[in-house]
């Protein structure tokens, strides 16, 4: 006999919990399944935007998000070839500021807060088919001894546009000489100031560094794959990570200064290529969430924000309906697509425009020179990026 559930979530991210957890919240029976076993590290920036502190009580984690996450960001700055160049950080409501929590710590807790409200985990299993119905649909699930059917009203992919697999869902991997890579590392002994978080501009990408949990500053940065293959002529026998790493230290001397005696705190970890644009929230009647429905460039460090608010804002819009019959799910869908674009599409086109600059032969240079004689760009650029946007479910 099929497990029976409400909602199937595919992917067990920020997106995909908060999901979970908000529809736990109003009595719906949830399932997870998550391929991975937790703690996981992931490629991401790992800095969670002011705006999302409400957020983050309501999904069960506000206190042990400011018990463990680094300092608050106050300051935002530009590294690249030249002088740095600070600015404020825009604050949330009232003076409330963004904290950085390592991926590995910020999944773990969100999961157990989705287990707390009921949800049913599948961990590690893998999704490996969906097959619609009109009123319920069902899910192929795979471990490695055993083979599942579960059925629900509502299915949601929650599990990336980065995640290989056979679903419908999956993004096909096509390689092409601009795509970007991304990376991500920690150091212990760097010397950032605790209280600034830098958006680094590099010859071929762009980067950030700001300071996480347990003393530990992360360092995540995107490459494109053409500037990649030149860095690792400059540098032979390297690792397309150590390569990326020894380009930007020497392009950028004020990383150099931060990490000079710094250690790895742990190996590179590496993903991609990313897939920047706006995609469709609804589709076939299965939702998206996080960055499977549409994806941010790194360089505005909204994904974790991104990924939170959109599943809490499909829970929300679900949630209008007491049943979830066909009907219903295309309303749902109708209003969570446009919700989805009010609170994203702007962000997102912004950081194509930007990272669009920062990446090119000359991009490093001309933020240098324009952030460097109108510093409050950066402040603004933050504000522009989503990050004093109230959450709308919340309000």
């Amino acid at each position: 006999m099929n497990a029976q559930f409400d909602a199937i979530i595919i992917g067990a991210g920020p997106a995909g919990t908060a999901t979970a957890i908000g529809l736990a919240k109003q009595g719906r029976s949830v399932a997870i399944i998550e391929r991975s076993a937790f703690p996981r590290r992931k490629v991401c920036g790992e800095f969670t935007s002011a705006v999302n502190v409400d957020l983050l009580e309501r999904l069960g984690v506000g206190a042990e998000f400011r018990r463990q996450a680094g300092p608050e960001v106050r300051r935002v700055a530009l590294f690249a070839a030249g002088n740095t160049v600070e600015a404020p950080m825009p604050p949330g409501q009232g003076t409330a500021f963004g904290r950085a929590l390592g991926r590995d710590v910020l999944d773990s807790l969100l999961l157990d807060a989705a287990r707390d409200e009921g949800a049913t985990v599948f961990q590690p299993w893998r999704a490996t088919d969906i097959v619609r119905g009109v009123e319920r649909s069902s899910v192929t699930i795979e471990s490695p001894t055993e083979q599942l059917q579960l059925e629900a009203s509502v299915m949601v992919a929650a599990h990336g546009s980065w995640e290989p697999g056979k679903l419908k869902t999956n993004l096909a991997k096509i390689n092409r000489p601009h795509d970007f890579l991304g990376f991500k590392a920690h150091f212990h002994g760097g010397r950032l100031p605790p209280d600034l978080m830098p958006l680094i501009a590099f010859p071929g990408g762009y980067g950030g560094m700001v300071w996480a949990d347990h003393d530990r500053l992360s360092l995540s940065f995107c490459m494109r794959r053409d500037a990649l293959a030149r860095a690792r002529l400059a540098s032979p026998n390297s690792s397309a990570a150590d390569a990326t790493y020894n380009h930007i230290l020497g392009s950028c001397p004020d990383v150099a200064d931060v990490l000079r005696g710094a250690e790895l705190a742990g190996p590179w970890v590496a993903a991609g290529p990313i897939r920047p644009g706006i995609r469709s929230a609804f589709e076939n009647d299965v939702f998206r969430v996080g960055n499977i429905a549409g994806e941010s460039h790194p360089i505005i460090a909204e994904g974790i924000a991104m990924a939170l608010q959109s599943g809490w804002i499909l829970a929300a819009q679900l949630g209008k309906h007491e049943h979830w019959d066909i009907d219903a799910r295309a309303a749902a869908g109708q209003a969570y697509r446009s919700a989805w674009r009010n609170q994203f599409a702007t962000r997102i086109r912004l950081a194509a425009i930007l990272s669009g600059v920062a990446a090119s032969s000359n991009g490093a240079k001309l933020m240098q020179a324009f952030i460097g004689r109108f510093p409050v760009s950066l402040s603004l650029g933050a504000a522009l990026s989503g990050k004093t946007k109230p959450v709308p479910a919340l309000v």
